[in-house]
């Protein structure tokens, strides 16, 4: 990680001359792959050139957390939007009876964060743990203000990002209003394959809005085909 620690201490490559900027990019390719795969990610919307994208890597900060740490509780100001190297969280809320409602799950090459405080400085409304050990990069508000700046097709990069959690919100409202319960688990199934073999059942039921005994008959009707 030695890219991630010497930028985040003030490395800038499109201040460096010629032969640091080729260190920087050496120190890059030298970076695990699952960190690396970033870039594809990002270049499925836009393209970068090499120092567009360590300019962008100089602004991140990676973070290793353990199972059941929260990288945001509610109340507090959502200070970074992360990416996911590796690993699992949840979004959820917390209602007055103390139940747990699950807006969000987030693994491998997905972005969590609560939008709305991390761009108005407000409190947030959700609280973000990890399900499992996870490894992520996380940037801050200031620092997309002055990618943007730098590298003005990440405007276009989050933008993306924003409409399509927004899309996604809107279908899963309608799924609520419209959608039998088992109707939205498979769904669930065939949209997630990779998170219903993760997740233990009660995450999955609080995330469909449903108890975990009532998944459990759920899936037994659908392995006997009922």
């Amino acid at each position: 990680m030695v890219i991630l620690q010497s930028f985040n201490h003030g490395s800038n490559p499109f201040n460096q001359s010629t032969p640091s900027r080729n260190l920087a990019y050496r120190t890059y390719i030298s970076l695990p792959c699952m960190v690396a795969n970033i870039r594809p990610h990002i270049e499925k919307h836009i393209r970068l050139t090499d120092e567009e994208f360590d300019y962008f890597i100089s602004l991140t900060k990676h973070r290793k957390i353990r199972k059941r740490q929260y990288i945001l509780q509610a109340g507090d100001v959502c200070l970074y939007e992360s990416y996911v190297i590796g690993g699992c969280l949840r979004t959820y809320y917390v209602d007055d009876k103390g139940l747990e409602h699950i807006l969000q799950f987030a693994i491998e090459d997905w972005w969590v964060g609560d939008i709305l405080s991390f761009l108005s400085n407000t409190p947030a409304k959700y609280n973000i743990d990890a399900l499992e050990d996870t490894e992520l990069l996380q940037i801050d508000n200031s620092s997309i203000e002055k990618l943007y700046k730098k590298v003005p097709q990440f405007e276009r990069f989050f933008r993306i990002k924003i409409q399509n959690a927004f899309i996604q919100l809107q279908q899963r409202i309608i799924a609520s209003m419209s959608e039998t319960a088992e109707q939205r688990y498979i769904h669930f199934v065939e949209k997630y394959p990779q998170l219903e073999q993760r997740l233990p059942q009660h995450q999955v039921a609080s995330y469909l809005g449903i108890t975990p005994e009532f998944l459990s008959r759920i899936r037994k009707n659908i392995a006997t085909g009922k």
